[in-house]
């Protein structure tokens, strides 16, 4: 007979429960789990949904302030931006300067005097009635400005023919200097179609409009034709200037779109502009032209050359600036525009970020105010000012960073910083390394208000002419040379003159040619 124990089947039941428990335990805690990586997935997917919404946000923010914002939105220049109150009297001094230099420069103008007579009928004395007038001084002076109209000349040349009196010799005198043979136009009448089109961005069809409105019936396609000539015979002056930029210590680059006529349509071009500064400050300025936006370009120009190249962060530079090559600097203005649009979203941070940029701009408006630039005393005062307030920034930064999305505007402008420190630091290792690259920028504009009036050129060929003309003209403007008279001048001379010599009739070497003595 079976013992029937009932503590025994007590204990066997427990035991069962036990094992149903934690069975149940063991489902639920792989539930928690699944459910605690869904929710860590979820989290995860809603943070790159926010930092996608916040992205588009902030784009959409800069499009509206593009598309439909006032002109006060727009970034201040810095000049603005540090200009002191307390500097206002200095200020006024040096407006008063200005506006007398400008008067001199005007009083140099070719004048003419114009005298005013009073007429015989007017010579009555209303209280007396008599008719006895005496001079009275000089009499009373009225300044006018007035402007002659253009004026094209049309020359009639007559070269002299003698002929020996044995009739078996004849001589004829010179004729005039031309820039080529058969041509009906002078060196000057061509300098100025070229300086009219890349220094004013003047279209050739408005240049005939105005040529014909002064009796000079020619067509754009024949200035077209005097444009291209012109910069084909300059373009040895054009390629000497482009090997010096590219030998100079310190090389700013930039680039722009450039649009070149297709078949039915128009494709996109660039116009690179390079600016290298001598010791004594000179810029030279070279343009070129480019089909595409490729790292070749740099290369072409630069090489294997050594020093700082001044851009933003375009990897465009890279080959150029690797080990061995060029040091890249940054950009000041770039990464202030940067947190300029990022004041949408995080205004506070933004602002500050602006103001620990513009007191490095406050250290070079010191310098330049003690007339020290490029010199040790600017190196030290960047070393000891300018690197404090760069320590105190990246301090700021990396605190900052954690506080803004990845993706954000400030979050991307904070990002820029931080990757891109080493170059835009650099200008504490030299006191003639510019903090930023707006004369690259400036360089640029004529370019873009050119694209605008005359929309695009007609074929590679025309692009690269552009491109040479742009650099003469442009680098006779930085140096205060008048480009008409360069153009009219060195037109003549370089087809005859020494290629060891050519670096005199370069832009900023170049004299004015001494008058000749009339006949």
């Amino acid at each position: 007979m079976e013992h029937r124990c009932e503590w025994r089947e007590r204990a066997e039941s427990l035991e069962n429960d036990l094992a149903a428990a934690n069975t149940a335990l063991t489902s639920t805690r792989v539930e928690l789990k699944t459910t605690q990586e869904d929710l860590a997935a979820a989290k995860t997917k809603i943070a790159e949904l926010g930092d996608q919404v916040t992205g588009m946000q902030s784009a959409l923010q800069k499009l509206q302030r593009h598309v439909f914002g006032q002109r006060s939105e727009k970034m201040p220049s810095v000049s603005k931006a540090i200009r002191d109150p307390a500097r206002a009297e200095a200020e006024r001094i040096a407006a008063l300067q200005t506006r007398r230099e400008n008067a001199e420069k005007k009083r140099k103008l070719v004048s003419r005097r114009i005298e005013h007579k009073v007429p015989e009928e007017k010579k009555v004395c209303p209280k007396c009635g008599g008719h006895d007038f005496s001079k009275l001084g000089e009499g009373k002076m009225t300044e006018l400005y007035e402007l002659i109209p253009a004026l094209v000349e049309r020359q009639l040349h007559i070269q002299e023919k003698l002929r020996c009196r044995c009739g078996e010799t004849i001589l004829t005198a010179e004729g005039p200097d031309k820039v080529f043979d058969k041509t009906r136009f002078g060196p000057t009448f061509m300098a100025q179609v070229a300086v009219s089109k890349c220094a004013d961005a003047l279209p050739l069809y408005r240049q005939a409009k105005a040529y014909r409105r002064v009796g000079v019936q020619v067509d754009d396609s024949t200035l077209g034709d005097l444009f291209h000539r012109t910069a084909e015979i300059v373009d040895p002056l054009y390629e000497r200037l482009l090997r010096l930029v590219a030998e100079k210590e310190i090389v700013l680059a930039d680039e722009t779109t450039q649009r070149v006529q297709a078949k039915g349509k128009t494709r996109t071009a660039w116009l690179w502009s390079f600016i290298g500064r001598d010791e004594v400050d000179r810029e030279l300025i070279a343009y070129v032209f480019s089909t595409n936006r490729s790292g070749e370009t740099p290369v072409e120009v630069l090489g294997e050359t050594k020093g700082k190249l001044v851009a933003d962060a375009y990897s465009g530079y890279n080959k150029v600036t690797t080990p061995g090559k060029r040091e890249r600097a940054g950009c000041l203005a770039h990464l202030r525009r940067r947190f300029f649009e990022a004041q949408s979203g995080a205004p506070e941070a933004a602002k500050k970020a602006m103001e620990f940029i513009l007191d490095l701009y406050r250290v070079e408006r010191a310098a330049l105010e003690a007339d020290i630039l490029g010199t040790p005393e600017h190196l030290e005062m960047r070393q000891t000012r300018s690197s404090a307030i760069l320590d105190e920034f990246k301090a700021w930064l990396l605190a900052e960073q954690g506080r803004h999305l990845p993706r954000g505007e400030m979050g991307q402008a904070i990002g820029y910083a931080l990757g891109n420190w080493d170059a835009l630091t650099l200008f504490l290792t030299d006191p003639h390394l510019p903090v930023d690259n707006n004369a690259s920028e400036r360089a640029l504009r004529i370019a873009a208000l050119g694209r605008k009036n005359f929309l695009f050129v007609g074929t590679d060929h025309a692009g690269e002419n552009l491109a040479g003309l742009y650099s003469l003209i442009a680098t006779c403007e930085v140096n205060g040379v008048n480009p008409v008279a360069y153009l009219a001048d060195v037109l003549l001379r370089v087809q005859t003159h020494p290629a060891s010599r050519i670096d005199e009739l370069l832009p900023h070497n170049w004299k004015p040619p001494a008058p000749q003595p009339s006949a």
